[in-house]
């Protein structure tokens, strides 16, 4: 069986831009379907999945994922004809009432939500698919389906939570022989998720796209302060429920499309709002602590009450509050669990996967083991890479080796020179994580290294942390963790060893703290080479890692893509498979290899 599933809703920016002219861009967030994204699953296993923004170049877009599709049959060798169910990862059927209350949701409803919606969609892009193939599944549970039909476990408690599925903030499900049973759901109207992004916009970010920003910042303020005002605001239940009354006073329908009423109770009870462009003071550093701490034990309370409940000792997470890797790490250190499952395309990219997966479990056919590192994006040809390069021959010199061993080998000289470069091989990544396929790399114990990139390479936030990329044989001795731990999805932090803080400055955030991803010569082969080859230098088996793109912009895909995203930026050196570029006519010293000459910035 051959199971497409999609997500995403395209229509749900262009509507709010409609029906509420004069908003700030980042205010037209407040809306559902972004990160679209299409999966292919054949006989019950994930073959190909891309996220759209990587074809169109809009981040975070919620476009009908026609470029993804046709990326994920390309690659299966497949057409539409061979595609028995298409699954989106919405089901606003059962909500349909609720939404013809007033005209505009009503209007909202048969434009974007609906079936005949995506109906539309479907035959604009992909005229020839027989309709009666498109299925729709819940949003949670399709989550809740990409993240147990890949964690290689019969039986565990998985959790949801993020902004909100159709009507929920937070579901929560017993995986067991199969199946995923429903625990219970939170109401939207208590969604941790949403307080958490509103939050952002409040001090001065982007809703559903800079929480990790908040993530960063946070563990340079004190919570104390503002502990309070959180404690109030959320409550926790016995039962391991929450409740946050301040998202449930927006009466007026203007007031629950933009949450009027809870920012208004934000700016009169917390702060005043920091514009984007204010400086950011030690109370917006307190706040974003006070929320990150109030994530940590809301996170801990739901999964930690539930887990009791069932005696599950497992625990599986999905949906975008998943992505926040503090709140993970503590969970892991609480003991809890005995073991916990991040599923890395945590957001809704990820629930087109979830979607694809219940239907084939439907039909019996999951094989349900442990998600590899998720390399089910597109790989490029050595022609297309040498169409790339000719295109721009005035700009580049080129270095071509004729083996991963001689590749990795200069590149790990200039990482350990201190060299700022960027590594592009293979399959792309799924999920906003970068995992040694589309990654800038550095060396960690360059004291000047994170302020270099943060400022000439990702021209970003200077408070904003940096993660390391380890191999699974050296991860323990670095960081806080057993031997033998795996972390292969940069999703969880753990602290680094005190006696390593100093000599690791690029990769240790300001409370001791990384952000690790270890890497494995089973699923992840060529970068774990190219840690080796470091390791043989520095004594670490250990990079800076961070993703191949510039502020604003998605990860690179495409060869041509790398090279302009190198050309406009401070990136040293972009190897290309096993083709080292950079620039012509920059300034050069010299390095000896292997009796040839090749240049290197200055």
């Amino acid at each position: 069986m051959n199971v497409l599933g999609i997500s995403g809703l395209e229509g749900a920016m262009a509507f709010k831009k409609a029906h509420w002219p004069g908003l700030e861009d980042r205010e037209y967030r407040i809306s559902q379907g972004h990160d679209s994204a299409a999966a292919l699953v054949v006989d019950g296993v994930p073959v190909a999945a891309a996220a759209e923004e990587r074809f169109n170049r809009r981040k975070h877009s919620g476009d009908f994922p026609a470029s993804a599709i046709q990326y994920c049959l390309r690659h299966a060798g497949l057409t539409l004809d061979d595609i028995d169910v298409m699954a989106h990862s919405f089901d606003y059927a059962p909500y349909e009432k609720a939404y013809s209350m007033d005209a505009t949701t009503r209007e909202l409803y048969r434009d974007v939500y609906s079936r005949n919606a995506l109906l539309s969609l479907a035959n604009r892009d992909l005229p020839e698919f027989p309709e009666e193939r498109i299925r729709h599944v819940s949003h949670h549970l399709a989550h809740a389906a990409s993240a147990y039909y890949t964690s290689g476990w019969d039986e565990c408690l998985v959790v949801v939570a993020d902004g909100m599925g159709e009507a929920q903030g937070v579901s929560v499900y017993s995986g067991h022989t199969g199946k995923l049973d429903l625990l219970a759901e939170m109401s939207a109207l208590d969604s941790i998720g949403i307080l958490y992004s509103l939050i952002t916009l409040h001090l001065g970010f982007d809703f559903n796209s800079d929480e990790y920003k908040i993530m960063g910042l946070a563990p340079y303020g004190d919570p104390s302060r503002f502990r309070p005002f959180f404690e109030q605001l959320v409550q926790l239940h016995p039962d391991g429920s929450i409740r946050i009354p301040a998202l449930r006073c927006n009466r007026t329908r203007e007031e629950r499309e933009n949450y009027g009423a809870t920012r208004r109770h934000l700016r009169e009870n917390l702060l005043p709002a920091r514009e984007p462009e204010d400086e950011i003071t030690d109370d917006h550093r307190d706040v974003a602590a006070a929320l990150q701490e109030c994530l940590d034990k809301v996170m801990l309370h739901i999964c930690g009450r539930f887990g009791e409940a069932t005696g599950s000792r497992r625990l599986v997470l999905a949906g975008g509050v998943a992505l926040n890797c503090t709140a993970n790490g503590h969970l892991l250190r609480a003991g809890l669990f005995d073991e916990i499952y991040v599923q890395p395309a945590a957001g809704d990219d990820g629930s087109a996967l979830g979607a694809a997966l219940h239907w084939a479990a439907q039909a019996g056919e999951v094989s349900n083991v442990r998600f590899p590192t998720p390399f089910f994006g597109p790989a490029y040809s050595t022609q297309d890479i040498e169409a790339a390069l000719a295109g721009f021959g005035e700009q580049i010199e080129v270095q071509r080796y004729d083996s991963l061993g001689e590749t990795c080998a200069q590149a790990a000289r200039l990482i350990a020179e201190g060299r700022v470069i960027a590594w592009y091989r293979g399959r792309m990544e799924f999920g906003p994580r970068a995992l040694g396929h589309r990654s800038i790399l550095a060396d960690p114990g360059h004291p000047e290294m994170r302020d270099r990139i943060n400022a000439m390479v990702k021209m970003r936030e200077a408070f904003r942390p940096f993660a390391p990329a380890v191999s699974c044989e050296q991860v323990h001795q670095w960081f806080e963790v057993p031997s033998g731990t795996e972390l292969p999805y940069m999703i969880t932090t753990v602290d680094v060893r005190e006696e390593f803080r100093a000599e690791l400055p690029a990769i240790t955030h300001v409370n001791g703290s990384a952000r690790v991803q270890t890497v494995s010569s089973l699923d992840n082969a060529e970068f774990h080479t190219l840690l080796k080859a470091v390791g043989k230098i520095t004594g670490r088996e250990m990079v800076l890692n961070t993703s191949f793109n510039v502020k604003g912009q998605p990860i690179v895909n495409t060869p041509r893509e790398a090279l302009e995203t190198f050309l406009g930026t401070g990136i040293e050196y972009v190897f290309l498979e096993n083709v080292m570029i950079g620039r012509r006519n920059a300034a050069v010293s010299h390095i000896q290899l292997a009796g040839e000459t090749v240049g290197a910035l200055t």
